[in-house]
């Protein structure tokens, strides 16, 4: 089981760490948000969190 954690902190550090690099700290911000907000299940900081992924992502595109 130890294994399986070790696999899972590496995933999840690695994702961090591809969105800082492509997204910047808004994207941090907005992924820090929509993951306290899942596991606080609270609806507006997700929402928030998602609806400013959301934005980041389809920024280029307005």
């Amino acid at each position: 089981m130890p294994a399986l954690a070790l696999v899972s902190a590496v995933f999840v550090v690695g994702f961090e760490q591809l969105v800082q690099w492509k997204y910047g700290a808004t994207g941090i911000v907005g992924l820090l948000l929509l993951t306290i907000g899942v596991k606080a299940k609270s609806p507006t900081v997700s929402s928030a969190g998602a609806v400013l992924l959301a934005v980041l992502l389809a920024g280029p595109t307005l």
